[in-house]
């Protein structure tokens, strides 16, 4: 089939056999195919969908379209961690060394930021030196040496789905289920995992907003990893507000550093430990939960995590000088408060409208080629259930020279508050565990 034939029957609702499929994804990975005729696949699929059979022709289709490693050399269980996407979340800046630490290989390949929401490469490109572009040759070795290597998709790896996730970002085709998985799944099977731990997001800053999508996600995930014989456990976990309270690059690394310092906001602490535990059981080093949770907290209380970061950063490029002195981060030229026009109690945050206004500050990507400011960002003050007075901030924001108008800004930020009389009840953080 062409091109043409292939999005003609999407658009009309047909399923796609699995050659069409890959030779789309061969030809789109080659530039034979140019970027408009995939981005109106893309769209295509976002509306009608896919079956199952299709999503694993996709992934298979992306998977092949570069290297596949064979970490079997590399002793020890290999485990990674994905997120959905959220605002704020910054879990893989702290989970990768804390299991590191803990004694669990951690080859990760991570993406950029993608709509509302940060990418792990962006936050770790704001330690200045880092180098995420490493050699396939380079990850395998720190893989083994140091513990953990966090890269992107370079151009052996999953290339498919570097080049597609960039045009899904720009062209409103994100929160497609069929697209999502696809994305996630061909690049976590191209790094020679064993396990891996989905973290997916429920509620207003996710791309899931609604527990019966996120559970429906988690399962086509699950399904495709087990499916090509990898241990995969999925866990819920809620995203109605910002995780934490930094939304931006060098923030969210400075807050990342505060937790491995023993410190950091309890949700992004909280979040952050059951992910790593659920690594430790799947990698074997520890026997349940409970244990894992244990050893988790040890590696942040005694500074092994900490450490490994540190040794992290070193090998792949980074001023690990940083990592004890956050004052090295970039730091935004302008800041200002947001206040509450009202007194009461904090009982919604629309933590997408938060993620855009951090978007709109230079924080991530309007286009491809938009260049991301590491500096700016949002500091959120106050969160779900917080008393807050008339006048009083409710976030502070970091801007730079690239950033939209202040006025601008500040009503998208005072608009993502929602102030009541009554504080809402108390929410979970993990949801389910599928």
């Amino acid at each position: 089939m062409r091109a043409y034939e292939i999005i003609h029957r999407k658009r009309d609702g047909a399923s796609i056999p699995p050659d069409a499929i890959a030779a789309l994804v061969d030809g789109f990975t080659r530039g034979e195919i140019p970027d408009y005729q995939m981005a109106a696949f893309c769209m295509a699929v976002f509306f009608r969908g896919m079956d199952e059979g299709e999503v694993r022709a996709l992934t298979e289709a992306m998977l092949r379209s570069g290297d596949v490693l064979d970490l079997s050399d590399v002793p020890g269980a290999k485990v990674d961690k994905h997120s959905t996407g959220g605002v704020g979340d910054k879990v893989s800046l702290a989970l990768a060394p804390l299991a590191a630490a803990c004694g669990v290989k951690v080859p990760m390949i991570s993406g950029r930021g993608l709509g509302h929401t940060g990418g792990t490469l962006d936050k770790l490109e704001a330690i200045p030196g880092f180098r995420v572009d490493l050699p396939v040759e380079t990850f395998r070795a720190l893989v083994r040496d140091v513990g953990a290597c966090l890269v992107g998709q370079t151009a052996r790896l999953a290339p498919a789905d570097r080049k597609l996730y960039a045009l899904r970002d720009v062209t409103a085709t994100v929160e497609s289920i069929p697209l999502i998985a696809a994305s996630i799944m061909s690049k976590k099977l191209a790094e020679g995992i064993d396990a891996l731990v989905l973290d997916v997001k429920v509620g207003s800053g996710a791309f899931m907003k609604r527990i019966e999508d996120a559970r429906a996600l988690a399962r086509t995930l699950a399904g495709i990893g087990r499916g090509m014989g990898k241990r995969v456990s999925a866990v819920l976990t809620r995203m109605d507000e910002p995780l934490g309270r930094a939304v931006g690059n060098a923030l969210e690394v400075e807050e990342t550093l505060a937790l491995l310092g023993g410190g950091g906001p309890p949700d992004l602490r909280e979040v952050t430990v059951e992910l790593t535990a659920e690594m430790l059981v799947l990698g074997a080093a520890a026997p349940d939960l409970a244990a894992a949770r244990a050893r988790v907290e040890v590696a942040i209380a005694d500074g092994s995590g900490l450490a490994k970061l540190e040794q992290i950063v070193r090998a792949q490029g980074g001023d690990a000088a940083v990592l004890r002195d956050p004052g090295r981060l970039p730091r935004a030229p302008a800041r200002y408060d947001v206040a509450a026009p009202a007194a009461g109690f904090v009982t919604e945050i629309d933590a997408e409208a938060i993620g855009l206004a951090a978007v709109a500050l230079g924080a991530g990507r309007a286009r491809v080629e938009d260049r991301v400011d590491p500096a700016v960002g949002i500091v959120v003050a106050k969160k779900l259930g917080d008393r807050v007075e008339r006048g009083e901030p409710l976030c502070t924001v970091h801007a730079g020279e690239r950033s939209e108008a202040r006025e601008r800004i500040a009503a998208r930020l005072a608009a993502a508050y929602r102030i009541g009389p009554v504080a809402p009840a108390a929410r979970p953080l993990v949801l389910e565990r599928l």
